[in-house]
């Protein structure tokens, strides 16, 4: 896929430019009176951003909006996680009309978008975007066609910095797709629904499709979703934050919808190299677990994700060095979440 073009440095506005008014009938809801479909010029969308030393990756995120928000009426709330960059002045000269939340702290990721959506004001969706996304033109009109009643989340195609395709769509984490992964690897996996948990099938995302959950990089939520399912736990503070809204959204009967014709680039971050954000994100994938499963399941889970990290550290990872190291130590495993837990 190719890169958004270029657009002029600046400042930018969330002024709406109108676009041709798409309406989609969702299903009805067990007799009940079906929820208003409205247009892409009837939505109202709060841009959620949250930044922990950011100030890099600003200004390309910025000159995306205008385009990739072109006919929809949007307004601007970041928060900021104590960044110690000049994060926080950047915002103030490159987005002047946004509303710019001050943490005080590194609260984390689900902290930092429940002060934003608090902090937003009326809508009728919420967009979350990490500062490293990059939106194409007409991306999030595109995605609000998609937000029929009985979908709460609605996300696009993504491609990397080299416009490569990001594997974005996931299965619900189970025992068995634990070991598939361990067995076989996460991309062979993947194309066999039952052992997979990445869809890994490039052809997976050349159509629409309903999946369990998706990277959160680029996220649009419907406002009633979000009443009825928010807040995000904080609990996890980085990583696993997004599984678990996605999965209590569906538990509530909303759907995740992937919408191959929105598109965005997500620059992607550290996890996979830094030993310290990989272990958080093991981590986190069995406090998931542990929140959804019993005991058994869960120890069944956890040995999935040891005999993972245990294969590649033998192959010399560091990552899977360190994470190994906390998954077996019961301190880890019980520790509160938060900044200090991101370390070796």
């Amino acid at each position: 896929m190719a890169a958004p073009p270029a657009q002029p440095k600046g400042r930018f506005s969330p002024s709406s430019l109108g676009v041709p008014v798409l309406r989609r009938r969702g299903p009805d809801r067990g007799g009940a009176a079906p929820a208003p479909v409205l247009s892409v010029a009837e939505h109202r969308v709060a841009v959620l951003i949250v930044t922990y030393n950011s100030a890099g990756l600003l200004a390309d995120l910025f000159r995306s909006l205008a385009d990739g928000l072109v006919g929809v009426s949007w307004n601007l709330t970041i928060a900021d996680n104590a960044s110690s960059d000049g994060t926080v002045a950047a915002l103030k000269e490159l987005a002047p009309e946004a509303n710019i939340v001050e943490m005080g702290r590194n609260a984390g990721y689900a902290a930092g978008i429940n002060a934003a959506a608090s902090a937003a004001g009326p809508r009728t969706a919420l967009l979350v975007l990490n500062p490293d996304v990059r939106l194409a033109p007409g991306c999030v009109a595109e995605l609000l066609t998609h937000l029929s009643p009985g979908t709460g989340l609605v996300v696009p195609q993504l491609a990397d910095g080299q416009s490569r395709l990001v594997v974005s769509m996931r299965r619900e984490p189970t025992v068995l797709r634990a070991w598939g992964d361990t067995l076989l690897g996460a991309r062979r996996a993947g194309r066999i629904p039952l052992l997979g948990e990445v869809v890994t099938s490039p052809a997976s995302y050349q159509r629409p499709a309903v999946t369990d959950w998706a990277e959160g990089s680029t996220l649009l939520i419907g406002a009633e979703c979000w009443n009825r399912c928010a807040p995000w736990d904080e609990g996890f503070f980085l990583y696993s934050e997004e599984t678990d809204f996605a999965l209590r959204a569906r538990d509530a009967g909303y759907v995740t919808r992937y919408v191959p014709t929105a598109r965005a680039t997500h620059l992607e971050g550290g996890s996979g190299q830094s030993p310290p954000l990989w272990t958080l994100l093991t981590l986190n994938r069995v406090r998931l677990f542990r929140l959804r499963h019993g005991r058994m399941s869960t120890a069944a889970y956890w040995a999935a994700l040891v005999c993972r990290e245990a294969s590649r550290a033998l192959l010399g990872k560091r990552t899977s060095k360190c994470a190994l190291k906390a998954l077996v130590s019961p301190r880890r495993l019980r520790e509160p979440r938060g900044p200090e837990s991101v370390r070796i």
